[in-house]
């Protein structure tokens, strides 16, 4: 079941928001066709791995896609655009603010002759306001929400998330947005502009870090794998290296404590609650970790299992991916590159009544779809569009 099927995406985007996002309705079945400038395409094309002159990391982004490559500054290229704008459902672009206007290709000049047009527009800071177009990047976006203030030790310099949620995030937001869009163009013809904000996203995906300001007053703190409110609930030392363990209620806390043989931790009044236990958590981190030196993390890792306490080992992603997991679920496919390299690559993880969403094209090279999509543009339609 591909549910966006007969969707036509037209992506105006490079790197990685906009990608991911139409990527994601590739995945769900829609068409979505790349546009990329003649001159090297988008700049994730250059990022390494490169095998046999393909990126890897490009392909990540890119599968189920159809590429064809365009200058927008030229008449040409510029009246080819608006004739792939006018066979769309859906316009996704991540330029800067003012960058699609400039081109005669924005919302408010395609949609008087579309009104049923749905137009995504991500960017750093939004469509309008002091910051608007001011550029950014994962990194600035993470260090502007205050994603960076929370992330590593105490009193250790700042450090990003390791993994690009500023941009994978409000590549999801979009996602999530184009689709409810849609439904509301079945339901009333009407389309819409969707102006997605990194900064934005980012501080909505800090929920907890907002709420707990506006109830406190207070900024968070970053406190390395612990949690503000829940204890045990980080990464733990052991005898032969780390492990995580989350004991975030009393029922789970009581389990982990007779675990290890432990029972006096569970009438220490210091530890009553979960609430005591985040208060008196760097003391309780003491004791734990005393007592876990003397086990190994395999040893710790089958004690919390039987006892029903969430645990992980600190994976590696070629731990996680060779987890049996993984291979049950069928989220590793290969998939075949342009330069004809065999290689691998993670699929949605979604599954619906049972089953996952195949690779149905493979990522595409630069401007390997220009006769096959612009055949499907009638004659009739490039003339209007010039």
């Amino acid at each position: 079941m591909r549910p966006l099927t007969g969707i036509r995406v037209i992506e105006f985007c490079s790197v990685a928001a906009g990608p991911f996002c139409a990527m994601l309705l590739a995945d769900m079945g829609a068409d979505v066709i790349k546009v990329e400038n003649p001159d090297g395409g988008d700049t994730m094309r250059a990022w390494p791995p490169i095998s046999e002159g393909y990126s890897e990391n490009f392909a990540s982004l890119n599968r189920n896609k159809r590429s064809v490559t365009l200058d927008l500054k030229s008449p040409d290229g510029n009246a080819k655009a608006r004739s792939l704008i006018g066979s769309a459902d859906v316009v996704l672009e991540n330029n800067r603010p003012g960058v699609m206007q400039r081109l005669g290709l924005d919302y408010a000049t395609v949609s008087a002759e579309q009104p049923g047009l749905v137009y995504c527009s991500i960017s750093a800071f939004g469509q309008e306001g002091p910051r608007s177009r001011e550029a950014g990047f994962d990194l600035t976006l993470q260090a502007m929400s205050g994603v960076m203030s929370v992330t590593g030790e105490p009193g250790a310099p700042p450090v990003k998330c390791g993994v690009p949620i500023s941009d994978f995030g409000t590549g999801l937001y979009a996602a999530y947005a184009i689709a409810s869009a849609l439904i509301e163009v079945r339901n009333s013809g009407q389309g819409t502009h969707i102006d997605a904000s990194m900064f934005g996203c980012s501080l909505a995906m800090g929920a907890l870090q907002t709420s707990q300001y506006f109830g406190s007053g207070k900024d968070p703190e970053r406190l390395g794998s612990a949690h503000p409110r829940n204890a045990p609930y980080q990464a733990f030392k052991a005898k032969d290296g780390y492990f995580a363990m989350a004991a975030g209620n009393d029922a789970l806390y009581r389990a982990a404590c007779n675990a290890i043989a432990r029972p006096d931790l569970m009438e220490d009044p210091h530890f009553a609650s979960t609430a005591l236990r985040a208060a008196h958590q760097t003391d309780l981190l003491e004791i734990l970790e005393q007592d876990f030196a003397n086990h190994t993390t395999e040893d710790l890792l089958a004690r919390f299992r039987k006892a029903g306490v969430p645990c992980s080992p600190i994976n590696g992603y070629s731990d996680a991916l060779a987890d049996p997991q993984v291979a049950h679920m069928g989220w590793v496919q290969p998939i075949t590159l342009p330069s004809e390299v065999e290689t691998k690559t993670f699929v949605s993880p979604l599954k619906f009544s049972g089953e996952g969403f195949p690779i149905y094209r493979q990522p595409p090279a630069l401007g390997e779809h220009n006769d096959e999509v612009f055949g499907e543009v009638t004659p009739v339609a490039l003339a209007e569009s010039a």
